[in-house]
């Protein structure tokens, strides 16, 4: 009984560890956005790469999914919505930004990037966090396809900032060099957004 007790005790006090401060926990995905759900037409789709590039490019959808250019990669990651909740473990499947813009060559003066969706919300976001080896651009999670509502069929991943930054729909990235406010920033947001420090808003 102790021993029953003592592993309860314990793994309630491993998640508590887990939650950044002022979350709780949710158990299934909420479906959060501001927007229409765009329309996908894959021979049409595009991810605009542009701003301070040497040239600016252009990826088709193929190119970034399974058999493309790039390797695919599952990451587990936390996600942290400024609204307080936190959905453990999702296993997300895509490829990591930093291949993507490790094949763009990048001015160097570029900083920060604005993530354009294709319903035109956008959040500003370093670029160093964009290198970070577990941001991913992801169509699948939990080995499926990504829902439409939640992001289908390419999603930015940024685990360590809050859910707001991990961008649903995303059509494009502008590299600048200095930082633009995006969607919620503009609104009083927190222009970093890290869960462990509380930066919900400026």
């Amino acid at each position: 009984m102790w021993r029953w007790l003592q592993r309860k005790i314990d793994a309630t006090l491993a998640l508590r560890q887990r939650l950044p401060p002022g979350q709780r926990l949710a158990t299934t995905l909420p479906v959060l956005h501001v927007g229409p759900i765009p329309p996908f037409d894959p021979p049409r789709w595009r991810l605009r790469l542009f701003g301070l590039v040497a040239a600016e490019a252009q990826l088709t959808y193929g190119e970034l999914t399974a058999g493309g250019r790039f390797p695919v990669v599952r990451v587990r990651a936390d996600l942290h919505c400024v609204s307080a909740w936190s959905v453990l473990d999702n296993l997300w499947e895509g490829v990591r930004c930093a291949d993507v813009l490790a094949a763009l060559p990048l001015a160097p003066e570029a900083r920060h990037v604005l993530v354009h969706s294709a319903n035109g919300y956008s959040a500003s976001l370093p670029l160093a966090d964009l290198q970070r080896p577990e941001v991913l651009l992801a169509w699948r999670r939990n080995g499926a396809d990504l829902p439409p509502a939640h992001g289908y069929p390419l999603r930015l991943v940024v685990p360590h900032l809050y859910g707001w930054k991990s961008v649903k729909w995303v059509c494009a990235l502008e590299f600048l060099a200095h930082e633009r406010p995006g969607y919620w920033e503009q609104r009083g947001y927190h222009p970093y957004g890290d869960p462990w420090r509380e930066q919900r808003y400026a």
